[in-house]
């Protein structure tokens, strides 16, 4: 019995513990955990983790590390990697915060403590050992949404603690807390609109696409051309019609619509969310099994009747899935729409470029790449819930953007 346990438990050492460890090995020897700087624009000075904390902390930190290493490399048990894995994040979390407190000069409004490259790797190496526990686990999709939303209740309740506010990047907010709220606003009214406006559309034209054939492969091919055009092209390519447009109606202009600002972005946001969610309508509704079909008309249902309660919700997994690509693209495109005037998170991140200020960088990027991440599992767990409720239906049928539903 205890073969067959340590059998399951532990093996050779795993490809991606190897990697991990080397990864991780490399941040502690050669990379900076902290950095010192006497602004916000100056590079900064480098510290270590034993130079960064008390010898004691240290060492318990690199335990901790070491322990990882050894678990990421010899346990092949989920539950063990996932646990190990978040107790490294909290120790890397409490060696940040402490970092952070140590380093700081009492009484020094102007200086900056900000994590060092050392510290970013191994974040992401026990970032990667989490995933791929959870990926071993597979775990059900009420469970995904819990840990997501215990990690960042966990996250809101530290920052909310006053731990981190040495943080260079928690001195950033402190001094744009009323701007980045405003912002994120405006950075999800972007990115939630122009997908509500896009699905109002996408929707009955991929509808439209599924029962004509020769309509289908025109639309999609325009469709798949717009995607090809880069994101600050589309949007020079409609600012100058736009600036046109608000010049010769003065009511446009009143509604804010201009060459610059929102009005170009939603509409690049619109036209680059039209052909994900077109394409998966068509390719729903292409895998509702045509004797369900035939036997609702049997029934007596009409055309309308049998979109409505057999196609839709049949479809709807695949439908919801062509939503979820566009919800994250669009959140990460609307940072991009932030260079032509339109707000959102972007402004941050194109404002600390402009200033060589790397936390104003991070101010924005790391609310946005939370709220791609969020929202991707999400969705991904209400596209899997309704997928297994869903009627038994053929293999998803593949999709040939130039000619639609291949045969």
């Amino acid at each position: 019995m205890r073969n067959r346990i340590d059998a399951r438990l532990y093996g050779r050492p795993d490809r991606l513990g190897l990697l991990l460890c080397a990864v991780g090995a490399a941040a502690l020897l050669w990379l900076p955990f902290m950095l010192f700087k006497a602004n916000r624009i100056l590079p900064g000075t480098p510290h270590s983790l034993f130079a960064t904390l008390p010898a004691g902390s240290a060492l318990a930190v690199l335990m901790v590390i070491t322990a990882t290493g050894a678990v990421a490399l010899f346990v092949t048990d989920g539950r063990i990697r996932l646990g190990v894995a978040l107790l490294a994040l909290a120790a890397l979390a409490v060696a940040l915060a402490a970092g952070a407190n140590a380093l700081r000069p009492p009484g020094n409004a102007v200086a900056r403590i900000a994590p060092g490259s050392g510290f970013w790797l191994l974040a992401v190496a026990v970032g990667l050992l989490a995933a791929d526990a959870l990926t071993r686990l597979a775990p059900r999709p009420l469970a995904r949404v819990m840990l997501l939303l215990a990690f960042l209740a966990l996250c809101a309740v530290a920052l909310r603690s006053g731990a981190f506010d040495n943080l260079s990047v928690m001195r950033e907010y402190a001094v744009n807390a009323e701007r980045f709220g405003r912002e994120l606003r405006t950075h999800l009214l972007l990115a939630l609109g122009s997908l509500g406006a896009a699905v109002l559309l996408a929707l009955p034209l991929g509808f439209v696409c599924f029962r004509h054939r020769r309509l289908r492969a025109a639309v999609l091919v325009a469709l798949n051309l717009v995607q090809t055009i880069p994101a600050i092209a589309l949007f020079g390519i409609l600012m100058a019609p736009l600036a046109a447009l608000a010049t010769a109606a003065p009511w446009v202009a009143a509604l804010g619509i201009r060459g610059i600002g929102a009005a170009p972005a939603a509409i690049a946001l619109f036209l680059y969310s039209l052909l994900p969610i077109v394409a998966n309508t068509v390719v729903g509704l292409a895998r509702v099994p045509p004797e369900t079909v035939e036997a609702a008309r049997g029934m007596g249902m009409t055309g309308a009747q049998v979109l409505a309660r057999i196609e839709l919700p049949l479809a709807l997994p695949v439908l919801l899935t062509g939503i979820r690509i566009v919800l994250v693209q669009n959140i990460g495109l609307t940072t991009v729409a932030a260079l032509i005037g339109a707000g959102g998170l972007g402004a941050f991140v194109f404002q600390g470029i402009g200033q060589t200020a790397i936390d104003l960088v991070l101010l924005g990027t790391i609310p946005a790449i939370v709220l791609a991440f969020a929202a991707a599992i999400l969705l991904d767990a209400l596209i899997e819930v309704l997928d297994r409720g869903s009627a038994a239906a053929p293999d998803g049928v593949p999709l040939d953007l130039a000619g639609g539903v291949a045969a």
